[in-house]
């Protein structure tokens, strides 16, 4: 069985950079496509350690602008690079080098009320992290860990993997064929909600990484310019991440910071209601509905390039009426977001109606909210 190791060339400058550990350990591997392991800890990127989560050396976490809804689960994000290693800059995606491993760690915070499977709803996440290792090291006293899917670059595309942790907390094994776990979610100030969190199988992670729908080939949806391009708070201190990563060795070709494009976090209301909406609808839909997207022959383009009023789904009619369109005549109708089919669907729990198709089985108050203002803030008519 081959492995590409982690090895110490870079280590000094991760070991500054993310506080390093306390004790060595096992270097990064990088399994073979057809000889991935069935235990998440083989790989040695993030491991349940003493009642943490911890990314190895050269595992470097990573965050996003405006992420993609899923059930109010939040989000541990890391990326490793072989040594001597770099992904290229572009500012669609980036040419990420063969063996780079991505991985994303779902997990909810800890509800202590004594309800059985429940878990937190809440923006904060304060009590994620062990203490003066905010952004690094999960507590695992404070969250419950759900899954950490890995897409790992090989020489003939990406292959996506989730891993699904045990009850106990110290392991997550690969689950190919996907996972689902029945969770109450709490929450001081809104209805509790019973819901099902699903692992998507390898199969469904290929349906929505697939941004072109001509060749179906899997693509990192997240770690690209526009959605990088903030601060993250390191163990060290707080810096961009473009600039990091460029200091690292993980980025090379990254042009002046001020040219770099840049999505805006949904929830900051100092920023402008229109580019809000945009960055919500680009991260968690525009991935299917772009030119080349599965979503393609729906007309409706919600990606971050998208210019045309029309395609953006003003007074656009449906390709197909009925339970999708919610008996509703046009995508977006100005000044009126309950008439418009976007709302629609993306409030909508109907599985033969909501959007994203997967990924959430409840309805994201906070962005449908922002849709809503969004579209009451138009002026014009489809009459």
């Amino acid at each position: 069985m081959r492995k590409l190791l982690w090895g110490a060339v870079l280590a000094p400058i991760f070991a500054a950079a993310l506080g390093g550990c306390e004790a060595p350990r096992e270097p990064v591997a990088v399994f073979e496509r057809d000889a991935v392991p069935d235990k998440l800890s083989d790989w040695h990127i993030v491991e349940a350690i003493d009642g943490e989560l911890l990314p190895n050396d050269g595992v470097l976490p990573y965050d996003l602008n405006t992420a993609l809804f899923t059930d109010y689960a939040h989000k541990l994000r890391t990326v490793w690079m072989p040594p001597g290693s770099s992904a290229e800059y572009a500012d669609e995606r980036f040419e990420y080098p063969v063996g780079t491993v991505l991985s994303k760690t779902f997990y909810y915070p800890r509800d202590t009320s004594g309800i059985q499977d429940a878990v937190l709803r809440t923006d904060d996440y304060s009590r994620d992290y062990v203490a003066g290792r905010t952004g690094e090291a999960l507590n695992l006293d404070n969250v419950r860990l759900m899954e950490t899917r890995l897409l790992v670059k090989r020489a003939d595309g990406w292959q996506a993997l989730p891993y699904v942790w045990n009850a106990e907390q110290t392991e997550a094994v690969l689950e190919i064929a996907g996972d689902a776990s029945r969770l109450q979610l709490v929450s001081g100030e809104i209805e509790d909600a019973g819901f099902t969190y699903v692992v998507p199988d390898a199969n469904q992670c290929a349906g929505c990484h697939a941004d072109n729908h001509t060749d179906k080939a899997i693509m990192p949806l997240g770690p690209r310019a526009r959605h990088l391009n903030k601060d993250y708070a390191y163990a060290d201190g707080a810096r961009n991440q473009l600039l990091h990563w460029q200091q690292v060795g993980y980025l090379s070709g990254l042009p002046e910071i001020t040219a770099v494009p840049r999505n805006v976090d949904f929830t900051d209301s100092s920023e402008p209601l229109e580019a809000r909406a945009r960055s919500y609808l680009d991260i968690n839909c525009g991935h299917c509905h772009n030119p080349a997207g599965a979503a393609d022959t729906s007309g409706l383009m919600l990606h971050h390039q998208e210019s045309d009023r029309r395609k953006l789904g003003l007074c656009k009619p449906p390709v197909a009426a009925g339970t999708g369109s919610g008996n509703r005549r046009f995508a977006i109708v100005p000044g009126e977001p309950e008439e418009s089919i976007l709302n629609f669907r993306v409030e909508t729990t109907n599985p033969g109606a909501m959007m994203p198709e997967l990924g959430r089985s409840l309805e994201h108050e906070e962005g449908t909210a922002l849709l809503r203002e969004w579209v009451a803030s138009m002026g014009g008519s489809c009459s």
